[in-house]
């Protein structure tokens, strides 16, 4: 799926940058780049595991093909969907530190220990697991990135959270800014949180923990803190089912 995403995005940016396109030809063009589709299906797909354990209480196995890339996008964006913790600042730092870094497995909270529990993927403690960032964001977020394994997977969740965001204004407790700002140091960090390509290069061979800083220690500063709160958040307890119709998906123009 990296190249076809790879080159979805490529479209889009193109698409973007086209000053002189007319508003039919722009939404042509934005079609044909098919960038929100891949929007729905990560959605739709997340939505099915949600459902599986939530109304069926069924055991759902997550495989992708390496389990790097699309199963964590579908693990994380169902905890999303099914578990308010996941909802919270501090909850979604530790979603994206146990899915897309370390990986240490799905966690058991209160409430949804049952349900997330019966999450699983293929591979969730092999010491190759975790997003290989490294690769997927090697060069830059130019949409002419052509590295053989260069593909914005994790752009495609930041963007399906924005769309849960925007869907439910008040579920969520962390804004776009965060969103934007974990973007950009996926890509270009002065911090060592999204460095190397698994666990054990960061913890092993490189030894990230020893010789970075967290990009989450700033985050978490008082001062920093404020400006990623979603000011109109209140706890919501319940699972919040998006909507994956084409007039529900709407483009992040970030």
């Amino acid at each position: 799926r990296g190249r076809p995403l790879q080159e979805s995005f490529t479209r889009l940016v193109e698409a973007c940058s086209d000053p002189s396109l007319t508003m039919d030809r722009w939404l042509c063009r934005l079609d044909s780049s098919r960038w929100l589709s891949h929007v729905k299906a990560a959605l739709s797909t997340a939505c099915l595991a949600a459902q599986c354990l939530d109304r069926e209480g069924c055991k759902v196995l997550v495989h992708g093909a390496e389990g790097t890339d699309t199963t964590l996008l579908v693990t994380a964006l169902a905890q999303l969907i099914l578990d308010p913790s996941c909802r919270s600042l501090e909850g979604f730092q530790e979603l994206l530190e146990r899915e897309w870094i370390e990986v240490r497995g799905a966690v058991s909270r209160v409430g949804v220990a049952a349900r997330l529990g019966a999450l699983t993927r293929r591979h969730p403690c092999h010491p190759q697991a975790g997003h290989p960032f490294q690769l997927r964001c090697a060069r830059s977020a130019s949409p002419h990135a052509r590295g053989k394994q260069e593909a914005p997977v994790f752009l495609l969740f930041l963007d399906c959270v924005w769309q849960l965001g925007r869907q439910f204004p008040f579920s969520l407790q962390f804004g776009e800014q965060l969103l934007l700002t974990l973007f950009d140091n996926a890509y270009a960090s002065a911090y060592g949180t999204f460095l190397c390509n698994s666990e054990r290069e960061r913890s092993v061979l490189c030894k990230v923990k020893e010789s970075t800083h967290s990009l989450w220690g700033w985050l978490n500063q008082p001062e920093e803190k404020q400006k990623y709160l979603n000011p109109l958040y209140s706890h919501n307890p319940l699972v919040i089912w998006p909507s994956v119709e084409p007039q529900s998906i709407q483009l992040w123009q970030g």
